[in-house]
């Protein structure tokens, strides 16, 4: 098999061959058909996140050398002796945010919050190579109907958003909701909207281009966040105080543009990890009863619900840019550097 591995952190990723694994007890090995490439990846490949101030928190707990990719749909070629629910030739979707699986968090079903985490690409090798061990078939999405390079991204993207919005289903069929950020995971959490039968959203983003790709998608508005009144243009456009708001960026700007924007009762959820830290008035969290929220990723039995509204038809697709595996790295700068409108797919 050949892999790009991540031998140290800021280098070039490196050419590895290596013989197949044999999978052994529940293991299954699959030969990759599509890898999404993520923006989180970017924070592993360069080591650290950055927490705003001149601080920088180092990855701690990622091997090297790495094999990054964990938005990977393969086909199943081999399995081990006690491997169940699966059959050679059936190509699935990798459920990569695996735990421990012997602690309370994983037994609630919250594998991907495991303080010991398994996660293929990340602490476990993942899908950027030709082939990909994954330790238990439990863990692979069945996506009959869905072609694999549309599968990938659900992975994480998907999922990720999929579970950030959950967090606004007690208003999202009543009350619009504020997207900052209007990339991959804004992309498609415009298409999600619209699965979950919400009211819609307003978009946030400094790309016009990207806020063109946005009301394309079916955005109330889109928002250039350097407008001196951006506050004000997100609320008129909502029709008020906004109840949701979710950042997709994680920076200073976007957490403070999220924040004002919420009315009384209103909630913030942070996905983004681009860095940086906030500055919020204090008395503003009573005077607001406002909540900030993170949200890392999603459960397994999430991406089983998000794959099923895709199978029923309800998802829409977003922008898909195909690249080779090979080209990994080129794919991994152009993301890093904003010029990726959708989300990237590589193929071996």
């Amino acid at each position: 098999m050949r892999s790009y591995r991540l031998a140290e952190f800021g280098a070039p990723l490196e050419v590895v061959d290596m013989p197949n694994p044999a999978p052994e007890g529940r293991q299954v090995l699959l030969k990759v058909k599509a890898s999404g490439v993520c923006h989180s990846d970017i924070h592993i490949w360069e080591g650290c996140y950055d927490l705003g101030g001149g601080r920088k928190m180092p990855m701690k707990g990622i091997p090297l050398p790495l094999t990054m990719g964990h938005e990977t749909v393969g086909e199943v070629v081999a399995v081990g002796p006690e491997a169940e629910g699966v059959s050679i030739g059936e190509t699935r979707l990798v459920f990569p945010w695996i735990g421990c699986g012997k602690c309370a968090i994983c037994a609630a079903g919250d594998e991907h919050l495991c303080n010991r985490p398994r996660q293929l690409g990340v602490t476990c090798d993942g899908g950027y190579a030709d082939h990909i061990l994954v330790p238990d078939a439990k863990y692979l999405v069945d996506i009959t109907g869905i072609a694999p390079d549309v599968a990938a991204p659900y992975a994480c993207s998907g999922l990720t958003t999929y579970s950030a919005l959950q967090k606004f289903r007690d208003f999202l069929a009543t009350d619009p909701v504020l997207i900052l950020g209007a990339g991959g995971l804004g992309l498609m959490a415009l298409t999600l909207l619209k699965a979950m039968n919400a009211k819609g959203a307003v978009v946030v983003d400094i790309d016009r281009a990207k806020r063109e790709a946005a009301l394309a998608a079916g955005a109330i508005a889109a928002v250039d966040p350097a407008a001196p009144d951006a506050v004000k243009q997100v609320i008129s456009a909502a029709g008020g105080p906004l109840r949701g708001a979710l950042d997709l960026v994680g920076n200073a700007a976007t957490s403070a543009l999220g924040f004002d924007a919420l009315g009384k009762g209103g909630k913030l959820v942070i996905v983004g990890l681009f860095g940086g830290q906030a500055t919020w008035a204090l008395p503003m969290f009573p005077i607001k009863a406002a909540t900030v929220q993170g949200s890392f990723v999603g459960s397994l039995k999430e991406l089983h619900e998000l794959v099923d509204l895709v199978k029923a038809g309800k998802v829409p697709g977003v922008p898909l840019i195909h690249r080779p595996l090979s080209e990994v790295a080129a794919t991994l700068e152009d993301l890093r550097a904003g010029r990726i409108v959708g989300r990237a797919v590589l193929t071996p």
